[in-house]
């Protein structure tokens, strides 16, 4: 068999990629889907939409290369994390609309269990923060929302899972109902210390036990394709979440080895090795990925709005007509004007975890330009990566030289540059950016020896550009100062309610 398909389930679009033995692409398709709005802070997709437009372009993928599933040696899934589904097992519909990671509707409930002096334990059991980011407030709201539902979860009759879950689950026409480590460690049920769902995190939630999946190796056959889907069994055999498979797919394999993926929200992760690590700095402890009984961990920093902020110039603002034409708008201006976009649109993640925060724009004067915040718009994906990049650094007390970056928007050389500038560190850009993709097509491989070791990985992982500081380091910390001084200005806008 001659590919590796990879389903890799985005929060603005679903793709499809096909991978070779040397690790390059060979196809790809993509699909957009709805996002939807209901309330301000809140965000929603409709899980039929999530397995229909992916798997519609993995048959795209398939027929665009003219091959069939005879051709694949096993399926990979990468997906959008802590976004939260709940189905009925016994029609495989949803009860509701997904409720994604961007959503901040527990907010409230997040700090009534902070306040009840909750966070330590969850904290010291599940490597995360009580914030609304993560799964389980999530799936408590819905559960909460309508008895019906509640009472049809205690029966037994419902499966929650992580979006990886409900791609396997439709994947094996209902066979398998199963997730990773690296995913149920985002959910606030999962204990990264003993590897199991934990019963008084699940009792702190209200959560039954019986609605969740089956934990496997991110790296191991979970199941198996249907034959009515795929026409002959496939192997579903990675599964990772997008920010660690970006993390294995950059080859961090190595405790100290970092990397930024630049997507709709912006993550950084550091291999940490075989001990979960609690952060001094308000940075995750989470699984990376399970290999064979090894698991490994990761110190990781998340951007709820990174490469987001160029979709709300695009269709929010009509600045621009695509995503790619920022980077020649931004250019049209030699630097913001003093304009600061602090794009806290749904909250800020870490470091300061403030679900209350909302957008701000700083320094507009009679001078500025839509070019002056676009450029303003670009800067604020590398300043919020950078205060991220200084937290790991002092929790690993390890300064991070290169920092390997992926995503869609780590194409932008302007904005490459100006991360090395206000990072003062060296930018490493890979040859193949479809790094989550290939992170979880290198996990299947490894699962069904299409790839015999990650030395075989290692020797096929080539470099597209490096970017080097240019900014002295003096005018970068001041820039980085003024960032901070916006940033105050945008926290705790939205009023709590009583």
């Amino acid at each position: 068999m001659k590919y590796i398909l990879a389903l890799d389930q985005g929060t603005s679009s679903s793709r499809a990629i096909l991978f070779d033995r040397a690790g390059s692409v060979v196809a790809v398709a993509g699909k957009e889907f709805s996002q939807h709005f209901p309330r301000s802070g809140w965000v929603e997709h409709d899980p039929v939409d999530l397995w229909n437009s992916q798997w519609e372009t993995a048959e795209r993928v398939m027929r665009r290369k003219g091959i069939s599933a005879t051709d694949i040696s096993a399926i990979a899934i990468t997906n959008q994390r802590e976004t939260t589904v709940l189905w009925d097992r016994r029609t495989g519909r949803p009860v509701c609309n997904a409720i994604v990671w961007q959503d901040r509707r527990t907010a409230d409930y997040c700090s009534h269990l902070k306040r009840l002096g909750h966070e330590p334990m969850v904290r010291r059991k599940t490597g995360l923060l009580l914030d609304p980011y993560f799964s389980a407030t999530k799936l408590k709201w819905i559960l909460d929302s309508d008895s019906d539902i509640r009472a049809n979860a205690e029966k037994g009759h419902l499966a929650f899972g992580t979006v990886d879950a409900w791609l396997i689950w439709n994947l094996t026409d209902g066979a398998v109902h199963a997730t990773d480590p690296g995913n149920a460690s985002r959910t606030l049920l999962y204990n990264i210390h003993s590897a199991t769902w934990d019963e008084e995190l699940l009792d702190l939630f209200t959560i039954p036990r019986v609605i969740l999946p089956q934990v496997f190796p991110s790296s191991g056959i979970a199941g198996y394709t249907t034959q009515a889907l795929t026409g002959t069994p496939v192997p579903i055999a990675g599964i990772a979440g997008d920010q660690q498979a970006a993390l294995f797919g950059q080859l961090c394999t190595s405790p100290g080895s970092a990397k930024n993926t630049y997507g709709t929200g912006c993550f950084s992760l550091m291999n940490i090795g075989s001990s979960p690590v609690m952060s001094e700095h308000n940075l995750l402890t989470t699984v990376a990925w399970q290999l064979d009984d090894e698991i490994t961990y990761a110190l990781e920093g998340s951007v709820f709005v990174g490469g987001a902020v160029v979709q709300w110039l695009r269709d929010g603002l009509g600045f621009i007509e695509t995503a790619a034409e920022v980077e020649e708008l931004a250019l049209a201006v030699p630097d913001t004007g003093g304009v600061y976009l602090v794009p806290a649109f749904t909250g800020l993640g870490a470091p300061y975890w403030d679900p209350y925060a909302r957008g701000t724009i700083v320094g507009i004067s009679r001078g500025t330009t839509k070019a002056h915040i676009a450029r303003a718009a670009l800067e604020s994906i590398a300043f919020q990566t950078a205060e991220l990049l200084d937290c790991m650094q002092k929790d690993a007390d390890k300064a991070v030289e290169t920092l390997k970056v992926d995503g869609g928007a780590s194409a932008n050389n302007t904005l490459m540059q100006f991360q090395a500038d206000i990072l003062q560190a060296r930018i490493e850009r890979p040859a193949i950016l479809e790094t989550t993709a290939l992170g979880a097509a290198y996990l299947a491989g490894l699962a069904v020896n299409f790839w015999e070791n990650i030395e075989e990985l290692v020797s096929k992982h080539s470099v597209d550009r490096y970017f080097e500081p240019e900014m002295p380091p003096g005018v970068a910390g001041e820039l980085l100062e003024r960032w901070r001084e916006a940033v105050k200005r945008s926290r705790n806008w939205e009023h709590r309610s009583s």
